[in-house]
């Protein structure tokens, strides 16, 4: 009786609010995709699940999601086993690589599209709060043709927020995405996961990106994990060859690439130090520092959210 107690006091604090995999199998007859993963995921973090092509990042992320069984081991959220529980009762939402967006809706008609059957989900003051935090204000009669890469993915986000996942999933959500607009979504990412403490997983092949955007990386390797830590544990530690040669190499190359397009055999300075800092970009800014936990932050569950937003 006691333990039972502590159980729903942890829960109502917050403290077993996070997601686990526990021995997790998953085959397609004899082809093995993963065998015995086992991790936990903790309440606000956002994760970056990394790999090369064909090494389950997409099928991880659907078997979280409910939309693909496991073929063995359990996935557990809030001290609950939810292996069997359907994608519906899971409560967890996923923004697809194409954005899935309706073309013959309105940007307004398309983000409060959930809310048809579920109208009491969010009110209209927390739709208004989304689609400030955003920046989609000015599109919203707008049809998605007239909207650009970065607008359809925002609109693509602010529609599934306004559905309070307990989890968010992105697929490749910046793969097609070009230089400054693909800062300024990363920044929205952080912003909204930071704002609701909202669990962000997402999907990734790019090295850069996984490691300015997440607290921690997920990186696959022949359906096991080859590291799971912080980005700068992983550039400091690396856990084996696979590691160094698929993450430290790829940004070394890059590195060197761009730096001698400055290079002008004078300084021995960093050329690209002056760029290091917060960059602004017209209305948005993109800072490439690692995010910081936000004291201030709102639980995307809180029917009474407060009016302050996160200023991008």
């Amino acid at each position: 009786m006691q333990n039972k107690s502590l159980n729903c006091s942890l829960k109502l604090i917050g403290l077993v609010d996070m997601l686990e995999l526990r021995g997790v199998t998953k085959k397609y007859e004899d082809k093995v995709i993963f065998e015995d993963l086992s991790l936990r995921i903790n309440k606000g973090e956002i994760v970056s699940i990394l790999g090369p092509s064909g090494c389950g990042k997409t099928t991880l992320l659907h078997m979280i999601l409910g939309l693909t069984d496991i073929s063995g081991g359990r996935i557990v959220y809030n001290g609950e086993d939810i292996t069997r529980v359907s994608m519906r009762q899971r409560g967890f939402n996923i923004v697809f690589q194409d954005y899935a967006l309706f073309p013959n809706l309105s940007v307004k008609q398309n983000i409060e599209y959930g809310l048809r059957n579920n109208p009491s989900v969010s009110t209209q003051q927390e739709v208004d709060e989304l689609v400030d935090l955003l920046d989609i204000k000015a599109h919203l009669n707008k049809r998605i043709h007239q909207l650009s890469g970065g607008q359809k993915q925002r609109v693509a986000l602010a529609r599934t927020l306004v559905m309070k996942p307990k989890i968010l999933l992105l697929d490749e959500p910046l793969s097609a995405l070009d230089g400054v607009i693909k800062e300024t979504v990363k920044e929205r990412i952080r912003e909204i996961a930071v704002h609701y403490q909202l669990t962000t997983l997402i999907v990734t092949h790019d090295p850069e990106e996984a490691m300015t955007l997440s607290d921690r990386i997920l990186l696959l390797s022949d359906g096991k994990v080859a590291q799971f830590a912080q980005p700068a544990e992983i550039i400091q530690n690396p856990a084996n060859d696979f590691v160094t040669n698929f993450i430290l190499n790829q940004l070394n190359i890059k590195r060197r690439n761009i730096l001698s397009l400055f290079a002008n055999g004078i300084s021995e300075a960093d050329p690209l130090s002056k760029y290091t800092q917060t960059q602004n970009y017209g209305q948005y800014e993109a800072d490439i520092s690692p995010r910081l936990t936000d004291s201030k932050a709102v639980p995307i569950h809180d029917k009474q959210k407060s009016k302050t937003t996160v200023q991008g």
